[in-house]
């Protein structure tokens, strides 16, 4: 790998200049303790090169934990190459789709034109849980040949914590989904942005948590029944997908395979399969073994009956600590013969928002492909 963002020889010498730097600054503060301008650069010299290694060293460890970044060109944003959607049924193949370009902002453009993003407050019916969201609507939804028209709708969830406007602003959702519909690339769907964070600051990891938050059932059953009132989405089956990156990313693939009647599709970038438990989140299941294992996207596909819906599932060669956990999956679920499974595998790309915003193009593509307006 050589000098690579992720070699271990650079986090060596990363260390190492840090430890140096620190060593010679003791050593020479004593000679730099004069009132002179070139002692007193010195010393800010030596203490601004000794934070900046000490900062290298910590950054680089941190990235090696948790693959922020795969590559200097992925923590520079320069890595371009988009994803490419792979179908592992019989028969399926590669469909590359091609980047995607700056769309003009809505600033000064009417909603026929560009469409319209609301910024929304949702409170579910029967869970009470209430959490603000955006919805992006496309301009075929103010455009009088469609007023009697249903869209299908893709609901789109942040990693933990994650910002809803993040969606928006950094990862271009509606952006790209204007411009493939444009494109003809996809039909024109309505978009509904937001965390998975329903009860902050917990991390209840989109479950229903015995005692407290309903997560699952929000997402299950509140939420496309408040999206089917206020908005013209399609009925189901068929007409309601959710995508998600990272903690949104496990949350999407495990509500799609819970609840497929609701959910024709589901789409997990960086996702993983388990529900961890750590000081975020808690005791998420309080000793329930069936809600533990049902949350558990291994057992669900060996001891439940395999569900009928679309899934969609992203990593990344290097770069990704999903990489092994994501091509198991794989296998597992194409030996159901039943749920049918899609992937994105980029060569090189860590857990980021650049390497998201590669595969957000493919995946909206994908998930328009599998859903039904009227």
């Amino acid at each position: 790998m050589g000098l690579g963002l992720t070699s271990n020889k650079v986090l060596v010498l990363a260390v190492l200049s840090a430890v140096l730097l620190f060593a010679g600054t003791v050593w020479l503060w004593p000679r730099l303790a004069r009132r002179s301008l070139r002692a007193v650069g010195g010393r800010v010299g030596l203490l601004l090169a000794t934070q900046v290694a000490l900062f290298a060293a910590v950054g680089l460890a941190a990235n090696q934990s948790f693959g922020f970044y795969a590559s200097w060109a992925d923590l520079f944003g320069q890595e371009k190459d988009q994803g490419v959607v792979v179908d592992h049924t019989p028969g399926g193949g590669p469909l590359e789709v091609v980047g995607s370009r700056r769309v003009p902002g809505a600033a000064g453009v009417s909603a026929r034109a560009g469409g319209r993003i609301q910024q929304i407050d949702i409170v579910g019916r029967t869970t009470h849980i209430a959490t603000p969201a955006y919805v992006y609507l496309p301009p075929e939804y103010f455009q009088p040949r469609y007023r009697t028209r249903t869209f299908p709708a893709a609901v789109v969830l942040t990693g933990y914590p994650g910002t809803a406007s993040a969606l928006v602003e950094k990862l271009h959702y509606p952006r790209t989904a204007l411009e493939l519909a444009r494109a003809g690339r996809m039909r024109p769907m309505i978009l509904v942005m937001l965390r998975p964070t329903v009860a902050p600051p917990r991390d209840t990891e989109c479950v229903d948590v015995p005692g407290g938050p309903q997560t699952e059932s929000f997402f299950a059953r509140d939420l496309p029944d408040a999206l089917r009132t206020h908005y013209r989405v399609a009925e189901k089956p068929g007409g309601l997908g959710i995508i998600g990156n990272s903690t949104g990313g496990y949350c999407a693939l495990k509500i799609a395979m819970h609840h497929p009647g609701v959910y024709g599709a589901g789409a997990g970038l960086s996702a993983y399969y388990k529900a961890p438990i750590d000081a975020t989140t808690g005791d998420l299941f309080q000793g329930d073994k069936g809600l533990r294992n049902r949350a558990d996207l291994w057992w669900y596909l060996k001891h439940r009956p395999a569900p009928d819906t679309s899934l969609l599932v992203t990593s990344s060669r290097s770069g990704e600590s999903n990489y092994k956990d994501t091509m198991r999956f794989i296998e597992r679920v194409e030996a159901t013969g039943r749920t049918r499974i899609s992937s994105i595998i980029l060569e090189s790309g860590g857990h980021n928002f650049n390497t998201w915003r590669r595969e957000i193009p493919a995946t909206l593509e994908w998930m328009g492909g599998r859903l039904n307006g009227r």
